[in-house]
C-alpha cells in the first residue's frame, strides 16, 4: 500500500512539472565536487523586457532563485548573474534545472536570444 502512495505521489509530480512552462536544462559538473566545495549557475541574459524576470528551479519544482535585471537600458542586454545551487539539486554530477521568464504574472520559456548562455561554476562553499 505504502508503494502504491509513493508511486502515485511521484506520477502527481510529474504531470504537476510536465506541463510547466520553461526550459529545463541539463548540465554536468565539469568535475567531482571536494567537500570545500560548492555550485552555482551562471546565467548570460540577452535583451529583457522592463520588469522581467528569470526564475531559477529544479527539475521537481522548488525555487532556487529569480533572477531580477534592474536599471537596464531598453534595448541592451541585461548582463551576466550567478545563482547559488543548493547541494540537493545535484544529482550523480549533474543539475537540471527549469528557467522560467516571468512577466507580470504571465509565465513563459525564455527564448535564446533572452537566455544566451547557461553554464556551472565551482565555487568555494561559504562558511
Amino acid at each position: 500500500m505504502q508503494t502504491f502512495f509513493a508511486t502515485l505521489i511521484s506520477f502527481a509530480l510529474l504531470v504537476q512539472t510536465a506541463g510547466a512552462p520553461g526550459r529545463v536544462v541539463n548540465l554536468a559538473l565539469p568535475r567531482s565536487l571536494t567537500a570545500d566545495e560548492g555550485v552555482s549557475l551562471e546565467l548570460k541574459l540577452g535583451v529583457l523586457a522592463r520588469g522581467a524576470e528569470i526564475v531559477v528551479e529544479t527539475a521537481s519544482g522548488k525555487l532556487v532563485g529569480v533572477v531580477s535585471p534592474y536599471g537596464i537600458r531598453a534595448g541592451e542586454e541585461a548582463g551576466t548573474y550567478t545563482v547559488p545551487l543548493p547541494p540537493e539539486a545535484i544529482s550523480n554530477n549533474r543539475v537540471s534545472l527549469r528557467l522560467i521568464l516571468m512577466q507580470g504574472r504571465e509565465k513563459r520559456t525564455p527564448t535564446t536570444k533572452q537566455i544566451k548562455d547557461v553554464r556551472l561554476q565551482i565555487t568555494p562553499r561559504s562558511r
